[in-house]
């Protein structure tokens, strides 16, 4: 088990040192940003969706290890996904971060996001890892107008 907390702990930091997908995606038609005022985490997030399918996304944002992370998986995750599979995508880590106690079957499902099933031990780290989530949630929730300004996402 030791091992294994090890393999998230370096993917984490992996992802949070060297994220991907880092920069807007220059073709979009959702964003949102994403603020976090207790530690400081700030993210925008913009994808190009195109017959109910995530075609493109990226990030841009400052913060900790986790939420730069979880950005960067998150974003590997949900590209080539249909709204839906996003949203149960989000479901899943959503209970994952927040309640723990996720299956082996779901855990290896998830994939690389399974990294965060530790973060549900940390109560202060949880909006860490959510706030890209969210984020993407207010994105799509939003279509975006040429020169608009992205809907703001708070984590208090």
């Amino acid at each position: 088990m030791s091992d294994l907390r090890e393999l998230y702990q370096d993917l984490i930091l992996d992802h949070g040192r060297n994220p991907r997908n880092y920069g807007l995606p220059q073709e979009g038609n959702h964003m949102a940003r994403g603020n976090n005022p207790l530690c400081g985490d700030r993210i925008v997030v913009r994808l190009l969706c195109r017959e109910g399918r995530i075609e493109s996304i990226g990030f841009e944002g400052s913060g900790c290890a986790i939420s730069q992370a979880a950005a960067s998986t998150m974003t590997e995750a949900v590209r080539g996904k249909t709204l839906e599979e996003a949203d149960a995508l989000f479901e899943r880590f959503h209970r994952l971060t927040t309640e723990g106690g996720v299956g082996e079957a779901e855990l290896e499902d998830l994939g690389k996001l399974a990294a965060f099933s530790g973060v549900v031990e940390f109560p202060a780290r949880v909006k860490c890892a959510t706030l890209p989530w969210h984020t993407l949630r207010a994105a799509l929730a939003t279509e975006e107008a040429p020169e608009a300004e992205a809907t703001p996402v708070s984590t208090e």
